[in-house]
């Protein structure tokens, strides 16, 4: 399964950067996000660390919205999903693959995301960016994993498409929650009470996610337009 998520994650990222319009709308919008939030600032004013971060994972939830949106209408624009699915290989293939291509197209953002926060939101960059990396990777597992499975839902109708940010948004919140609460930590340099069981409520998020990726995919991926 490993191989085969492997060749549609490459494949995917092939198209979507040869294209570039999927990800670059994806960091527009991002930047624009905290292009605005940061105009409510005052002249000289310092926006807390936890509001730094709050601002950093919303333009991230929007950004996933879009990439996803764009790796699952790959096969829609082609008519190649049922050709997916007859294939050989499991279909929870096309899930860990859309997941991982989807984590490697989130990460490049973030890369353009964070030094954006510090400049336009008065960052900086403290002792515990290894903590702050940490938990980015570790939300964002359970971002992209999430995503997958509702990506695959939205598709098939234009009218559907609107299902992945309705329906993403609630269920991301406590995983976000973890990622604002012990991200910030990277900008303020204090490590906040229970980060541990922040810790444990993302890992819990990414656990219960995968199961359920891994169980229900094949039912949403296959399902009737």
């Amino acid at each position: 399964m490993l191989k085969y998520a492997a060749i549609i994650a490459a494949k995917d990222l092939r198209l979507v950067l040869a294209r570039g319009t999927g990800l670059i709308q994806a960091l527009l919008l991002g930047l624009l996000l905290i292009f605005v939030f940061s105009l409510s600032q005052q002249v000289g004013e310092v926006m807390a660390p936890q509001a730094a971060a709050s601002i950093f994972w919303l333009a991230s939830a929007f950004c996933q919205v879009l990439i996803f949106n764009t790796l699952f209408s790959i096969e829609e624009q082609n008519g190649a999903r049922f050709g997916l699915l007859l294939s050989p290989m499991p279909v929870q293939s096309v899930w860990l693959g859309k997941a991982l291509a989807g984590l490697i197209l989130l990460l490049c953002a973030q890369l353009v995301f964070v030094p954006a926060t510090i400049v336009f939101l008065g960052q900086s960059v403290s002792a515990h960016w290894a903590t702050g990396l940490a938990v980015l990777l570790l939300t964002d597992i359970g971002v992209v994993m999430l995503g997958s499975l509702l990506g695959a839902l939205s598709q098939g109708q234009a009218a559907r498409e609107s299902l992945l940010s309705i329906i993403l948004f609630p269920l991301l919140i406590p995983v976000l929650l973890a990622g604002i609460r012990i991200g910030a930590a990277a900008f303020s340099g204090d490590i906040p009470e229970g980060a541990s069981n922040w810790l444990g409520l993302a890992a819990a998020f990414d656990a219960l996610f995968g199961a359920t990726g891994l169980l229900l995919f094949g039912f949403v991926y296959s399902g009737e337009e």
